[in-house]
């Protein structure tokens, strides 16, 4: 019995293969590789879980698979697994529209942590493409600002960094220079 695992792959639009293999891919058909399967470098790839699967995407064609022959499971916690043999079991569709939904609601989830305008909440949370480009130039306005923002703090962090190494370097000189000094002070005065 050939060892098999069930999960999800993301496709191009065009349903072909990547990485100039090109072969069409048709529900129900198998495709197998020849060669060593490394994660990442060769073999037919595929997560059991979509999210996993999500973060591989090249593009929004979501099916779900199984992949068999030989399988070589990558990352700690695993994410994906590089297969010798996938078979399309379902799916070839196009979710461009629900990765659009699914990414509001993501967005919405931490609305709640950054200063987004009334026009990107208004998007984020009904979608209207009238007035996506308004709230994506609004987002990245806001964006922008954050970066900046962070960018100057961090390098006044950095320079007060700087600047206090450089004051601790300057006052262990000082003691230490006076080190003789401070033994002195601290002996008990003689008197004549």
């Amino acid at each position: 019995m050939t060892k098999q695992i069930k999960g999800w792959w993301f496709g191009a639009s065009d349903k072909k293969l990547l990485n100039d293999d090109g072969r069409k891919i048709v529900i129900g058909k198998t495709h197998k590789v020849n060669g060593k399967i490394i994660p990442c470098k060769h073999g037919l790839h595929l997560s059991k879980r979509i999210i996993d699967a999500l973060r591989y995407a090249p593009g929004p064609v979501i099916y779900k698979v199984v992949g068999s022959g030989v399988i070589v499971p990558h990352g700690n916690p695993v994410d994906k697994y590089a297969c010798s043999e996938r078979t399309y079991i379902a799916g070839g569709i196009d979710i461009s529209d629900i990765l659009r939904l699914f990414a509001r609601k993501c967005a919405l989830d931490v609305i709640h942590l950054w200063d987004a305008s009334e026009i990107t909440i208004r998007y984020l949370k009904t979608g209207d493409e009238s007035i996506r480009d308004a709230a994506w130039a609004a987002a990245k306005a806001a964006a922008k600002a954050a970066a900046k923002a962070a960018a100057r703090a961090a390098a006044r962090d950095a320079a007060w960094d700087t600047a206090r190494e450089k004051q601790n370097k300057r006052l262990l000189s000082i003691i230490v220079g006076r080190e003789m000094l401070l033994h002195r002070e601290t002996r008990r005065p003689q008197y004549i």
